[in-house]
């Protein structure tokens, strides 16, 4: 194990990440100043010094280890990923926690404990959208808009590892990356990790650049255009907005281009170069693509047909009750399943008054997510396509046990070790979810000043697992996490992290063998 050319590949990242500190400090005392504007000299002071500390420590790391052989194998790759967010998240955290203990504005207190402040930086990383904040709109413009970007870089640090650099690897199966990215053959993207990684950059900045375009077109500001379309291509759900992007209610046109990216960025982004170079049919022949939008399609049918029948109230998370006609209800219907399915979790709606049918509905879309290669997060629809494949080949066997039959997607056969796999982290993410709410459960009632109930923390475990968000309950739409006491965020930041990474990169840290070597 090349530990110290780790550290200094660590270092190089915290240099780059503070630098963004400094960056937002600087483009916001300019902003201020130009304005005449104090409020936020505070918010900027804490992210410039943020950035000096995060810079210093990277100096550190890479100085005293640049010198090391430089190699990256499967084991330094883990060891690298899970230590970037890991660690990342106290950098992230930094600004906010400074910020509250130089601040006396009453808004800093919803940062005055750095769990908290640790909390809301995993989120932003992990792409989880999940938030402590009970006043977001009290919060300096520069820390909102550290805090979104948070989630921009989160999700291309994901796009870039899990579709060019893991695979590159074999860091968990190269046969399992081949079988998600349909179409993604030696002739697809570029073989050399930097070409694929620039290729895959470049295309989460276009969409970027697009949406940001078309936000500002539609009636937002350019600064809450940024913020929102960082949050939706990193299927991330932080809003400038206490009532989330509720708060557009007036202009429709924001839900319709906030709906399309979200689900663009639920793609897997290998497809898009393919896109790119004109192979079109090969595109659109992706089976989990397909898949994914007749999930969306279907759950939306669904959540639809429940609210009509049931004659459910649509509040709205500005507390506006509105008339459940049928252009509302199919508007908040398609909002809630597109934002719930690819994990980004921004709300328009209380969805916690809906019927049963529209909750089940909800709590398949947050356990499945969105495509693999994609900014979601989830047990991904290619892995839920695998394994009701196997289910189904495997209740045929039952009647027929000499048929074998293979289990085929996209014209490739999957083999045994890929199917035991898929079965291995679907039952993970079960017994993680299941795992989760029981801890969750009895940390908060050892807690007197705690309410929580079942459901509440259900949710909270499987929002935070699957990269969600919001949940139901106590940590519904119109709810935040600021009251759970900080070993349940804890527990929360552990899921978020476990989620993100898919399981494996996380736990193969805690086996002996790794660090042996052998």
């Amino acid at each position: 194990m090349n530990v110290r050319h780790v550290i200094s590949r660590l270092g190089l990242l915290f240099i780059v990440f503070s630098g963004v500190m400094i960056l937002v400090a600087a483009i916001f005392f300019i902003l201020d100043l130009l304005q005449q504007h104090e409020a936020g000299r505070e918010a900027q002071q804490a992210l410039l010094f943020s950035g000096l500390i995060g810079v210093a420590i990277g100096l550190a790391c890479w100085a005293l280890n640049r010198k090391v052989k430089s190699y990256i194998g499967r084991r330094e790759a883990l060891l690298l990923v899970a230590l970037s967010w890991l660690i990342g998240a106290v950098l992230g955290a930094l600004p906010f926690f400074l910020w509250a203990q130089i601040s006396e504005v009453p808004a800093s207190t919803q940062f005055a404990q750095f769990i908290d402040c640790y909390f809301e930086a995993m989120s932003g990383l992990t792409t989880t959208g999940a938030t402590i904040l009970s006043d977001i709109e009290s919060i300096p413009r520069s820390l909102l808009f550290w805090r979104a970007i948070t989630h921009w870089l989160g999700g291309l640090g994901i796009v870039v590892l899990f579709v060019a650099v893991l695979p590159s690897l074999g860091v968990g199966g190269k046969k399992m990356f081949q079988v998600e990215a349909t179409g993604l053959s030696p002739g697809g993207l570029q073989p050399q990790i930097k070409e694929t990684a620039r290729i895959l950059a470049g295309i989460y900045v276009g969409l970027t650049a697009i949406e940001v375009t078309a936000l500002t077109v539609a009636g937002m500001s350019f600064y809450d255009a940024l913020c929102h379309t960082f949050a939706t291509i990193a299927s991330g759900g932080f809003s400038t907005k206490n009532a989330s992007l509720g708060y557009y209610r007036d202009k429709p046109a924001i839900d319709a281009i906030v709906i399309v990216f979200m689900i663009l960025a639920g793609v897997n982004f290998a497809l898009y170069h393919q896109l790119i170079k004109g192979k079109t049919k090969r595109v659109f022949k992706d089976t989990e693509l397909r898949f994914y939008l007749f999930l969306i399609a279907a759950a939306t049918a669904l959540v639809y047909f429940s609210l009509r029948h049931d004659g459910a109230p649509l509040i709205l998370t500005t507390g506006e009750t509105v008339e459940a006609g049928p252009g509302e209800t199919l508007r908040q219907s398609l909002f809630t399943s597109v934002a719930l399915k690819t994990g980004t979790g921004f709300c328009t709606t209380d969805y916690n008054p809906w019927p049963f049918l529209a909750h089940a509905v909800i709590i398949f879309l947050m356990f499945t997510g969105g495509c693999s290669g994609s900014t979601t997060g989830g047990i991904k629809v290619i892995r839920v396509w695998i394994a009701f494949k196997i289910m189904i080949a495997e209740i045929e066997h039952a009647f027929r046990p000499n048929v074998i039959r293979p289990v085929k997607v996209g014209g490739n056969t999957i083999d045994h070790e890929t199917k035991l796999g898929i079965v291995v982290f679907v039952l993970g993410i079960l017994i993680l979810f299941a795992l989760g709410s029981v801890v969750i459960m009895l940390l908060e009632g050892a807690n007197p000043t705690s309410d929580c109930d079942y459901k509440t923390a259900a949710t909270a475990s499987l929002a935070t697992l699957c990269t969600i968000g919001p949940g139901m309950a106590k940590v519904g739409a119109m709810e935040n996490y600021g009251w759970f006491s900080g070993s349940s965020k804890a527990v929360m930041c552990i899921l978020m992290m476990l989620g993100r990474l898919e399981i494996f990169a996380i736990i193969v840290l805690f086996t002996p063998r790794f660090w042996r070597g052998d």
